[in-house]
């Protein structure tokens, strides 16, 4: 009888070895539980690191953007998933996060709202704080570059406008298009988001590089500023 501080994948049954399973028959054959037991390498005293895993993905009814919202904190609640443990799910789901980022190509071509909705929200998807990006453009209005400004938390973060423009003019943007999100999923602009919008859009103007847009982003859509007649 096996009686192990936790129970290792290595100590289940061989239909219940995700590593072996990945091997024989790849990937694409394992359940997204096996995926974190793998990640994990064992359970807890009480659960094997297969069991373990569906624990997890219940708690969040296997949803893996909710997953990914899941502080390390949050994911060490459970029994078995210490500090080494919660960084590995915390890693590897950023590391997907980060793939799918990379498929996007720079020489993207903006013709709407929606083009630029599409091109950033991989960026803002999981966050439980406020990043504002710029998108800079060249004359066809062709994407050169993505910009990180600023990080900041649940409610707002902080955007200085001589980075916003520095860093265009480095680039010799076109016109650029501000973006950040909300992670409330409220995707009504703010008196900042208005003020903010209103000087960056005019400073544009007066040094002949426009600001075409600034787009709210929530996991579940998008707000227009130039859309809904606010430039």
């Amino acid at each position: 009888m096996i009686n192990p501080k936790s129970l290792s994948i290595k100590d289940l049954s061989k239909d219940d070895r995700p590593r072996e399973k990945l091997i024989e028959n790849g990937r694409s054959t394992l359940s997204t539980s096996e995926i974190i037991a793998i990640l994990i390498g064992s359970g807890s005293s009480e659960k094997s690191a297969v069991e373990l895993s569906r624990e997890i993905l219940e708690s969040v009814e296997n949803n893996l953007d909710r997953l990914a919202r899941l502080s390390i904190h949050d994911l060490m609640k459970f029994k078995g998933i210490g500090m080494a443990k919660a960084v590995s799910i915390a890693a590897a789901l950023e590391l997907g996060r980060r793939k799918q980022n990379t498929t996007r190509s720079k020489d993207v071509q903006i013709r709407s709202s929606r083009d630029i909705f599409e091109y950033v929200r991989e960026r803002f998807l999981d966050l439980n704080h406020e990043e504002f990006y710029i998108v800079i453009l060249n004359r066809a209005n062709k994407v050169k570059s993505i910009e990180l400004i600023s990080k900041g938390g649940i409610s707002g973060t902080i955007v200085d406008g001589k980075i916003v423009f520095k860093k265009a003019l480095e680039q010799t943007a076109s016109a650029i298009i501000l973006c950040h999100n909300h992670p409330s999923g409220n995707l009504t602009p703010s008196r900042a988001d208005l003020e903010l919008t209103k000087k960056m859009k005019s400073f544009g103007n007066m040094i002949d590089l426009p600001v075409l847009d600034h787009l709210i982003i929530t996991d579940d859509g998008y707000y227009s500023f130039a859309d809904e007649g606010v430039f």
